[in-house]
């Protein structure tokens, strides 16, 4: 769709103006440390919510705004506190649903941040705190294209437009199922734009067409009915963290890649991506060498990764002659697109039962899927986007699979079969994300910003 130059110019011009207050909100909604894990003070998410609820109804587009919660389903729960807004179209324009989240992950230790975690800090053309990238970010991209388009169109603006600002996506999005169904009618759309992934560096945008699924889990090995004493029994009793780490070890093969029988890859062609480039972005530190086999970005986006991202084991201060009669990990497992999670689990612990040393017993729980995804790229809206990104950035994007997973992806598919998905967002590699001095390219941002603008104002052209 071919956008009046005119009107292209005017939504250019209204989403650069309002780069300085956007960027002001957002320093605003980073200083809230709105994380959704039940350990952390969760009247800061009810004030992030109202925060951006606030945000939204500024824009004076919306019909509807409220804050929203939605039960979780199979407990006396309900979720953490989502922004709800929707506006109808006019004229037989399609309708377009605009997710993001403003929950946030844990700092972490405030020791590896060169800033406060949640004191929004600009250094060398970044924004520095938690959420400045992921996600907080997403949602100011959003709310400051629908204010550029409708300050550019006016009465001219006929899309339909809804904003789902979750609460808890990075604590597993436990409601987001009954959420989307308790709200189907004002959800419902023609086309949904998530604002959770990243792009290609910090002047390339990017447009992400697969994301890898997720299958992750508790895994516990027992050995022994008690401790006792490592050097009367030692040599004759294996303790369990033996017993776990030969275990472990047989998830792999010596060069890094995942040695699971069932788990299965997929065959795309990936872009031109050297090892210098994944050690400038990795912090890879130097002879230390990369894992797995193919191309680098194959291993990343096209076939399954296997990581243990926690162990309960005794600390090394309080380490003492001791044989431990159990141990606790925490195993996330990538699954590539085109497998179902929860055949990757089942592959997975079949595996892990079938290797376990000197017969140590083996119990799973807190198991957690969700399916890979695959973007359909012939409707409308990839046009669309696409020439919006190379509007926006003054240079064409690049088709990205990404590493990590969205399984709430699953749900919108079902619960919306006929919408088209865009899956786009502010990050770069050096966001850092989940981690200690995530930081936004304020360069991207702007970009962004100009360029979901423009996505808008081709949407209002086109037909429902």
């Amino acid at each position: 769709m071919t956008l009046d130059l005119s009107r292209q110019d005017a939504v250019r011009e209204a989403a650069s103006a309002g780069i300085p207050t956007a960027l002001a909100d957002l320093g605003a909604l980073v200083r809230i440390p709105s994380i959704a894990w039940p350990a952390f003070d969760q009247s800061a998410v009810v004030r992030s919510a109202e925060a951006v609820a606030e945000l939204v109804r500024g824009t004076g587009v919306f019909d509807r705004v409220e804050v929203a919660r939605a039960a979780i389903p199979g407990t006396d729960e309900v979720g953490q506190p989502a922004v709800l807004a929707s506006r109808a179209a006019r004229n037989g324009r399609p309708t377009v649903l605009l997710y993001a989240h403003h929950d946030v992950q844990p700092p972490g230790d405030d020791e590896l941040w060169e800033s406060p975690p949640f004191e929004p800090t600009v250094r060398d053309g970044r924004l520095y705190g938690r959420g400045a990238a992921d996600d907080k970010a997403g949602v100011m991209a959003h709310v400051a294209a629908v204010r550029a388009v409708s300050e550019a169109l006016g009465d001219d603006l006929d899309l339909g437009i809804a904003m789902f600002i979750e609460g808890e996506e990075e604590y597993g999005s436990r409601s987001f199922g009954q959420f989307l169904s308790d709200h189907a009618d004002v959800l419902r759309s023609d086309v949904i734009v998530v604002a959770d992934s990243g792009n290609w560096d910090e002047r390339t945008p990017a447009l992400t067409v697969s994301l890898r699924g997720n299958a992750r889990f508790t895994l516990t090995v027992r050995t022994l009915d008690h401790a006792s004493h490592s050097g009367m029994l030692g040599g004759a009793v294996p303790d369990a963290m033996l017993a776990t780490v030969k275990l472990l070890a047989t998830l792999w093969d010596d060069d890094g890649a995942v040695a699971v029988e069932g788990l299965h890859e997929r065959d795309a062609e990936t872009p031109a991506y050297d090892e210098q480039t994944l050690r400038a972005e990795s912090g890879l530190l130097d002879g230390v060498s990369p894992i797995g086999r193919g191309t680098i970005l194959s291993r990343m986006w096209n076939k399954p990764s296997i990581t243990i991202t926690g162990m309960d084991a005794t600390s090394v201060e309080a380490a003492s002659n001791t044989l431990a009669p159990q141990t606790r990990v925490v195993i996330s497992a990538r699954v590539a697109p085109g497998q179902k999670a929860e055949e990757a689990f089942a592959a997975i612990e079949a595996h892990l039962r079938a290797h376990a040393p000197f017969g140590a017993h083996l119990e799973f729980a807190d198991v957690d899927c969700g399916d890979a995804f695959l973007v359909d790229t012939s409707g409308y809206a990839v046009e669309d986007v696409r020439a919006a990104f190379a509007d926006g950035y003054g240079v064409e994007s690049v088709d990205v699979g990404v590493g990590g997973s969205i399984p709430f992806i699953a749900d919108l598919v079902a619960e919306f079969p006929g919408a088209q998905i865009l899956v786009t967002g502010v990050e770069d590699p050096h966001s850092r994300a989940h981690s200690p001095n995530e930081s936004l390219h304020l360069d991207t941002f702007r970009n962004a910003v100009v360029s979901e603008a423009l996505l808008l104002a081709r949407l209002n052209e086109r037909s429902a």
